[in-house]
Order: C-alpha cells, then sequence, then structure tokens
C-alpha cells in the first residue's frame, strides 16, 4: 500500500505505480485532509434529575407475593 499527500499546483496530478501494481486493480481516492475528518465539538450535557418523593412508612414487603409466578 502506498499512502502520501501532496499539495497539487494544477488540476492534475501523475505518480508512478509500483510494478507489483501492474496488471492489478488499484484504488485511487482524493480528498481534503481535513474533509474525511470530523471535528469533535465540546457539548455541555444537561443533566437534570427530577425526584420523586413516595411516602413508603405504611408499605409492607411480602416476599411471597413477590416471588409469585
Amino acid at each position: 500500500m502506498i499512502r502520501t499527500i501532496v499539495i497539487p499546483n494544477s488540476r492534475t496530478i501523475s505518480f508512478d505505480v509500483p510494478q507489483k501494481y501492474i496488471g492489478k486493480e488499484i484504488q485511487v481516492i482524493a480528498f481534503e485532509k481535513e474533509e474525511g475528518i470530523e471535528k469533535k465539538q465540546l457539548h455541555k450535557k444537561v443533566v437534570s434529575f427530577d425526584t420523586i418523593s413516595i411516602d413508603t412508612k405504611k408499605f409492607k414487603f411480602n416476599r411471597e407475593e413477590a416471588n409469585e409466578r
């Protein structure tokens, strides 16, 4: 694999292909170096917790009822 960064001076770019690539299907991709990189933006996460108040004073846990199928 060959990977290189080129700054073109015109619309035409030419390059030599290694001997081992001759006769084989190769892929050439061109894009701006920063084009494929998504910059991470710092977003402040808004976290809110609403408390729910439940009166459990008169609550009795029934283990048998909880384990019923």
